[in-house]
């Protein structure tokens, strides 16, 4: 069998090709350079890393796909916060905006860039081409603007998450047809207007989370058909209507937080004898009776339904309960005698009412 000899010159030039081979490409080097550009770290941090011409070897945050070297992944997360006696630091403080240039990035599966504070400007509406992204995530900057519009593009996006930032608008109608999103986190914007009427096509989502917004109008009825939802928070809202009976009859709903918004109507039967472990209904316009629907599968941590006009008694059946933690009737309209089950309870829970009485408050 022959054997092949190589000159130092020849296996230089071998080895630059491999290398060459399985570098990053150097379209994808150019957008990270321009990403960067529209940053400023206050500190030597992650873009001390950002050195040489292989952004896939020991840049931090960069991941890269292993078989076209194409840039896959930005994962830049704020370290912790550590409290002096002058004054809170932040380690490698980041400001400044997002380049639209990040658009170019056509095999961009992840997207996190998080908890910095300073970062501005608007999402790139572009990011919507970025026909790969599953996971977007920018929560914790000062991120103003509107949700693309077209956001309903990303097929693949089953992470959206935006929370505390200033992001305003209305929640784009597109955003329903993202049929694999399984995490919404919009918390603490400036977001106005309706949820979406068809709201209930996101069949995978587990986790609603759109709390200490200016959302308006009712609580759609196809929000109760999303089987799979988990958590949903619509609290520090401006909603209003009545509450969804079926909302009490989804199949794995734990935690609902309806809390400080103007809703109105009665209780429904079916959220006090439903699966729900954590209810927030405080700080609204309900009015009525308190349903006399518990039973011994009800599990609350927590219960909550004061600042209404509720009026009548506290139902018996309630003393049938499994469980319940935290209990909270105060200021409403409530009259007659306390369960005995809750006279260790701490008296605030059932203070300004109409006439309650009975341990924790004066006898009957």
């Amino acid at each position: 069998m022959a054997v092949l000899w190589f000159t130092p010159l020849t296996l230089l030039l071998l080895l630059s090709l491999s290398s060459a081979v399985h570098s990053c490409p150097p379209s994808d080097l150019a957008v990270l350079l321009d990403f960067k550009s529209a940053l400023h770290e206050s500190h030597d941090g992650i873009f001390k890393s950002w050195t040489g011409a292989d952004c896939c070897n020991n840049w931090r945050g960069i991941s890269c796909d292993r078989n076209s070297r194409r840039v896959a992944e930005i994962s830049l997360r704020a370290g912790p916060v550590y409290t002096t006696f002058e004054k809170p630091y932040r380690p490698e403080y980041i400001s400044g905006y997002i380049s639209p240039q990040i658009c170019k990035l056509t095999y961009l599966s992840s997207l996190i860039i998080t908890d910095w504070q300073g970062i501005s400007g608007e999402i790139p509406p572009c990011i919507s081409t970025l026909s790969f992204l599953r996971i977007i995530d920018l929560t914790g900057n000062r991120i103003s603007g509107t949700l693309p519009a077209d956001i309903g593009k990303l097929l693949h996006l089953t992470l959206l998450s935006g929370a505390d930032n200033l992001i305003a608008g209305e929640i784009p109608v597109t955003l329903t047809r993202l049929t694999s999103l399984m995490h919404l986190d919009l918390r603490n914007n400036k977001i106005s207007g309706p949820i979406p009427l068809n709201v209930g096509q996101l069949q995978m989502l587990s986790r609603a989370l759109l709390s200490g917004n200016q959302i308006s109008g009712p609580i759609p009825a196809s929000i109760c058909h999303i089987y799979r939802l988990v958590d949903l928070d619509l609290s520090n809202n401006h909603l209003s209507g009545p509450i969804p009976e079926d909302l009490g009859r989804m199949a794995v709903l734990s935690t609902l937080k309806l809390d400080s918004n103007r809703l109105s109507g009665s209780i429904p039967a079916s959220l006090l004898g439903s699966g729900i472990s954590e209810l927030n209904l405080s700080h609204n316009m309900l009015e009525g009776t308190i349903p006399d629907a518990f039973g011994g599968s009800c599990y609350f941590t927590l219960l909550d339904l004061s600042y209404n006009n509720l009026k009548g008694p506290i139902p018996k059946s309630m003393s049938s309960a499994s469980y319940i933690g935290y209990v909270d009737f105060s200021h409403n309209h409530l009259c007659g005698p306390i369960p005995s089950a809750y006279g260790n309870t701490d008296a605030s829970s059932f203070a300004y009412n109409d006439c309650l009485c009975g341990k924790p408050l004066k006898a009957c």
